[in-house]
């Protein structure tokens, strides 16, 4: 169990970081994220929003703990900010990809 915020900050950017590994693993039918091209900034920041979910689905396969604890982390403002950040690293790796949209 995470005993300080900065461990929970820390392992999100760690789930951010595994989450290529992750994608790479999965088999060709299994492929969710055929490619990080978006339409428009909106588009890409629910890109993002999801490639940050399924960081974490892919790291905690228990349906069961993941609900619990986001119980948990859904009232902690710090941790809800930390999640944030790591939104905002997605997006900023998906606004890459699409040249910033110009």
């Amino acid at each position: 169990m995470m005993k300080t915020r900065k461990q929970l900050a820390a392992a999100l950017v760690v789930l951010a970081m595994l989450l290529p590994m992750v994608i790479q693993a999965e088999e060709k039918a299994d492929v969710w994220l055929p490619s990080l091209i978006t339409n428009s900034p909106q588009e890409g920041f629910e890109l993002a929003i999801k490639l940050s979910r399924m960081g974490v689905k892919s790291t905690q396969s228990s349906k069961e703990v993941l609900f619990r604890e986001r119980a948990k982390y859904s009232q902690d403002g710090e941790a809800l900010t930390h999640a944030s950040e790591v939104i905002a690293v997605n997006f900023q790796t998906v606004a890459a990809a699409n040249d910033y949209w110009k």
